[in-house]
């Protein structure tokens, strides 16, 4: 009867411990950078707001394409702080973000990883666009990989 309660045990700790592992967000990189106009950046900074890290290239057409969505999605959120961190990736060119940058007016906080730092901090991120959704508390609430369903990102802002 003895084995048969610590096997029971032992199945209940190993569930718990999956679930918790299921459940639990992770907690986002703190990553240090310095935006196009020179201004340091931290996700520290923004602690207590969801933030939207995405990750493209000007080489990337889905990227650019998506580019007017971010811009609306940021300036219907930013006033309740909701943030916005475009990451450029390492091998994209400088000039051409740049000229992206002032030509589509992006309102939101753009980096050049030139080294490949913060996708590294990510995961090593290497797909574009790939984006993740920081809740207010810092952790990663959602990956997306591709296009992202903006009606579900809409409503994972606004609940906070």
């Amino acid at each position: 009867m003895g084995k048969k309660i610590v096997g029971i045990a032992v199945v209940l700790a190993a569930a718990a411990a999956l679930y918790w592992g299921l459940t639990q967000k992770p907690a986002a990189p703190d990553i240090q950078a310095v935006d196009l106009n020179g201004h340091p950046v931290s996700l520290a900074q923004w602690h207590g707001h969801p933030v939207y890290v995405d990750f493209w290239a000007t080489t990337c057409p889905g990227c650019v394409q998506e580019m007017p969505k971010l811009v609306a999605l940021y300036q219907q959120y930013h006033p309740a702080g909701f943030q916005l961190l475009a990451v450029a990736m390492s091998y994209d060119d400088a000039a051409q973000i740049q000229k992206l940058v002032n030509e589509q007016h992006l309102p939101f906080v753009v980096v050049y990883d030139a080294h490949g730092d913060i996708s590294h901090a990510f995961g090593d991120i290497r797909l574009t666009p790939t984006a993740f959704l920081i809740d207010d508390s810092g952790h990663i609430e959602q990956q997306i990989i591709g296009d992202p369903n903006f009606a579900d990102l809409q409503r994972r802002i606004a609940a906070g």
